[in-house]
């Protein structure tokens, strides 16, 4: 089995602090994909360790966003930034896309990871705006990766509850950034479009949840009060691989090492070592 790991660490410091190193030793992740690092190279690597391997992007803005892949095996092949373009030029330092290609077993042969993060957004305001244009770049960047048949999983926060069953107090949050109707959009747009699915709601069933992030403040967390806005999507091979999914939420308030759960998906799939 593969096991692909995506968790926003809201910071790896923090994370450090609160004991997310033995969640990566209990958990033997063979992929981890990693949002809102908010560090160097060097402070990333020693958290988690000499035997992963990778990419990792800090933004240009200090103490902001950075996403980096890892993995227990060297990959084939990494890059940082959604590629050339006028479009994607603007987001090139901000932190937000990384990928690293891994050989596999078996049919098409080559595995594709990405980490992303998208920013919350405020309704009405040029955050929104540019959430809307790193949104339709990144669109356009998955269906580029997936043209050639290759396994392909974006990984990432994106900030958007796609559907009702996916944040408590849906109600409450119609006007709000992460669950604006033209969000919600184009998570339908990008699924319908591209072939992509999503491994954890497939395998989950439709029901509430399971919810990946949960505020700090208040009593949230203690009544699952949450949204689900962290997502592993993969292209229809790598999908069909797709055994098991999980939310690691945490045992209680004093035992989290984010605001945000790691989702984890294993996948009968294995990488290829030289």
């Amino acid at each position: 089995m593969l096991r692909v790991a995506t968790a926003n660490v809201n910071g790896i410091r923090a994370a450090q602090r609160r004991g997310v190193e033995a969640w990566l030793v209990e958990r033997a992740l063979d992929v981890l994909c990693l949002q809102e690092v908010r560090a160097p190279d060097d402070v990333l690597w020693s958290t988690v360790g000499s035997t992963w391997r990778g990419v990792h992007q800090e933004a240009s803005a200090k103490g902001r966003a950075g996403v980096a892949v890892l993995s227990q095996v060297v990959p084939v092949a990494v890059r940082v930034g959604l590629g050339p373009g006028d479009d994607a030029a603007e987001f090139d330092d901000t932190g937000r896309w990384v990928e690293a290609d891994h050989a596999v077993a078996g049919e098409p042969g080559l595995l594709t990871v990405v980490s992303v993060y998208v920013h919350k957004g405020e309704a009405g305001t040029t955050k929104q705006e540019q959430k809307y244009r790193f949104l339709e770049v990144v669109l356009g960047r998955m269906q580029e990766l997936a043209a050639d048949g290759r396994h392909v999983v974006v990984c990432g926060d994106f900030n958007i509850a796609h559907r009702e069953v996916d944040l408590k107090n849906w109600k409450g949050n119609v006007g709000n950034a992460g669950f604006l109707p033209e969000e919600r959009a184009w998570l339908d747009r990008m699924l319908a479009g591209t072939g992509y699915q999503d491994v954890h709601r497939a395998l989950v069933g439709d029901l509430p949840g399971p919810y990946t992030w949960w505020s700090w403040r208040g009593k949230a967390f203690d009544l699952d009060s949450g949204w689900r806005i962290d997502y592993q999507f993969a292209t229809p091979s790598l999908a069909a691989l797709a055994r098991k999914a999980e939310v690691d939420r945490a045992p209680s308030y004093a035992d989290r090492w984010s605001d945000h759960a790691a989702v984890v998906v294993d996948y009968d799939c294995d990488l290829v070592t030289s």
